[in-house]
């Protein structure tokens, strides 16, 4: 999903996570974290480099709710720091380390002492000697430990302080910031020396033949008034169900395990709501209030449980605006970059619109009554909102009347329009049949003025200024014009384009232009301001070439879905299966691998979601569950050969299906009484 500021990559001003931030001397820049070893368990981060070495370089170091609680801990043996030979991640919370140390006795090229670190999201680290030296071994073992208590979003901008004087504190070290704020660091085994001015803990390591030598630190925070800290613990692991993919393509298995242990990772409390549970858009930029993202995260994520979705609804519904004026009803968000050619886009449109959407369909994977009723009445004031949102040319504008229209809003009004019509119809409400009324004279308005007509067939326009002028410049928002929704008897939903339309545009997505190869393009390459790490300008953004994919194979759009899924999934491989939110959005050539973007986030809730997705529209579910049916619409040229997910949720109760190698969808679990549709 788009990063926070109007510029580039970032926070919005004010953002808990990054405070401070916008005093940097280049507003919008920030670290390069793009080879960075992150391990999250929210609300705690670590940062790596590969070496395992926290030197306080760039964001490195370990984090509790933005506070940098360790950013130094540099291990030596015998005087040498290890040889780095590995570092990668093996959890969404955890990442190994492996070098190795040359001892003194050692003679010719090979190593006698391997050095391993398993560090995790909360600091605790644990460091393993194991000698393979033909005699015994006894080795000074030393670790330096240092912070600065400082803010994230001082450290992104270069503006954190010096480090501040240890104190020997137990068997560690501890320091405190002038604000009262504390971290410790506590050994085991205790070290045999601690030398506070320098930061230091010693030990003295023995190791016969064979032999290891283990010790473990612990980093601890102290709560102080501006970081109260978690206070409620993780969210348990009942928010999202355990699914699993098999097949004849190995890396599926491998990707959809990585992306829900970041989901879970992703996870995070309102402390003054500790029932409600929503995911932070990305780390390390994004982790504080329920926003936009996370909307869609748990919609993507339905088919592992419509939990996750029904809190951060009750999360957002809390915020929704309700003074009486023309905002009411609206759910506030900040401005995000809408690309070269429109002002910033204001993501709390982009959540009302969802709100009654995402209730609507949840209700159809098997949301539980009593969520529904609770919730009805939010999606209702966001309707409300909508009816008197609209334009004098009738369309749904987010900057007051200066502002233009865009395509993207449009659809997203269709959306939660047609949907809110199914949702108030299932629930005994008024209304159902005036906003399909609604929806269907805006798909009018839409074909007549929202398309430009040109010899190929034409496209959709970017925008509608004011006074009628069409901006035409294709990106990867026109995705969301596929995206109509999911209806009764697992259906689609009518969409605001015609049939011709809808077929020039998946002509339009899937060309050299859109297509990068490795997935869609914010932006397309003969469009000016194109540029291949704009996230908005030409960067491949995985949520929309996601949404795409369920777009064009709703629409029949076989082909171009496949091609679009398999780009997306080999750029999966290439990131370790843990995709980021976006990637520059150069050509793919034969041998080449997608180029990371600097100041992406990853783990990205948008981005680990939108693999539940790819991998759900690849089985082809499409659940009813007040219908009792559930029906399967496989891709059948079976792109990536036999294909079994099971573990999902669908009315409730696991459920599992299976695509062979000629496209033929089998149900194999689901809840009792669930009917196969159509």
């Amino acid at each position: 999903m788009a990063p926070s500021s109007a510029q580039a990559p970032g926070p919005p001003a004010g953002h808990p996570s990054l405070a401070g931030a916008t005093g940097a001397s280049r507003p919008g820049e920030l670290p390069a974290v793009h080879d960075a070893l992150i391990g999250v368990a929210l609300p705690a981060l670590a940062v790596s480099s590969r070496h395992a070495q926290l030197t306080g370089s760039g964001l490195e170091g370990v984090y509790l709710s933005g506070r940098r609680l360790l950013s130094r801990c540099v291990l030596r043996v015998a005087g040498r720091e290890p040889v780095p030979l590995q570092g990668r991640s093996t959890a969404a919370d955890r990442a190994d380390f492996l070098g190795v140390v040359r001892t003194p006795g050692d003679t010719g090229p090979d190593p006698g002492l391997t050095v391993e670190r398993s560090r995790e999201a909360d600091g605790t680290e644990r460091i393993t000697l194991r000698s393979s030296a033909a005699r015994a071994l006894r080795l000074p073992v030393e670790i330096a430990l240092g912070t600065d208590l400082a803010d994230l979003g001082a450290v992104a901008a270069g503006r954190q302080g010096p480090e501040l004087s240890a104190s020997v504190h137990g068997t560690g070290l501890r320091w405190t910031a002038a604000d009262g704020s504390a971290a410790a660091v506590t050994a085991d085994p205790p070290p045999s020396d601690a030398l506070a001015a320098a930061g230091l803990l010693r030990w003295e390591a023995e190791l016969a033949p064979g032999d290891s030598f283990v010790l473990t630190l612990r980093v601890r925070g102290e709560r102080t008034a501006r970081h109260p800290g978690p206070g409620v613990g993780r969210p348990g692991g009942h928010i999202l169900a355990d699914a699993v993919a098999e097949g004849d393509d190995p890396r599926l298995g491998e990707l959809l395990r990585v992306s829900t242990d970041d989901l879970r990772a992703l996870l995070q409390r309102d402390p003054a709501h500790p029932a409600d549970v929503h995911l932070a858009a990305g780390v390390p930029w994004r982790c504080g209030p329920v926003t936009a993202e996370a909307l869609w995260a748990a919609r993507m994520a339905l088919p592992l449980g419509t939990r996750l979705a029904v809190t951060t609804l009750h999360a957002l519904a809390r915020t929704r605006l309700r003074a009486p004026g023309t905002a009411s009803g609206r759910i506030p968000g900040p401005l995000r970059d809408a690309g070269p050619h429109l002002p910033p886009r204001c993501t709390g449109v982009e959540a009302t619109l969802a709100f009654p959407t995402v209730l609507a369909e949840a209700r159809r994977w098997g949301l539980p009554e009593q969520d529904l009723t609770e919730l009805l009445p939010t999606a209702e004031r966001c309707l409300e909102w909508l009816r008197g949102a609209l334009d004098d040319d009738g369309f749904v504008q987010e900057q007051g009347p200066s502002g233009p229209a865009r395509a993207e809003t449009q659809a997203h009004a269709h959306r939660a329009a047609v949907l809110g019509a199914d949702l108030l119809d299932a629930c005994g409400r008024p209304g159902g049949d005036t906003w399909r009324e609604w929806a269907r004279a805006l798909r009018d308005r839409f074909r007549d003025r929202f398309w430009l007509d040109d010899p190929h067939g034409g496209r959709p326009a970017l925008a509608r200024t004011p006074d009628g002028r069409l901006l035409p410049y294709l990106g990867s928002w026109a995705a969301h014009l596929l995206d109509t929704g999911l209806t009764a008897g697992g259906r689609p939903a009518p969409g605001l384009l015609d049939k011709a339309q809808t077929e020039r545009l998946a002509r339009l997505l899937t060309s050299p232009a859109m297509d990068s190869g490795w997935g869609l393009r914010g932006l397309g390459t003969k469009e000016p301001g194109y540029n291949p790490f704009g996230h908005r300008s030409g960067a491949v953004r995985v949520h929309e070439t996601a949404v795409a994919v369920a777009g064009l194979a709703a629409a029949g759009y076989e082909a171009e879905a496949a091609a679009l899924l398999r780009g997306t999934l080999d750029a999966a491989a290439a990131f370790d299966h843990r995709l980021p939110e976006m990637y520059a959005g150069e050509r793919r050539t034969s041998g080449s691998l997608p180029v990371p973007h600097p100041a992406a986030c990853r783990p990205a809730a948008v981005a680990a979601a939108a693999t539940v997705q790819l991998l759900t529209v690849l089985v082809g579910v499409r659940p009813d569950a007040p219908g009792r049916s559930v029906a399967l619409h496989p891709l059948r040229s079976a792109p990536l050969g036999e294909v079994r997910l099971s573990g999902l949720r669908v009315a409730g109760e696991p459920f599992a299906a299976r695509v062979g190698r000629l496209g033929l969808g089998m149900v194999e679990e689901a809840a009792p009484g669930l009917q196969l549709g159509v």
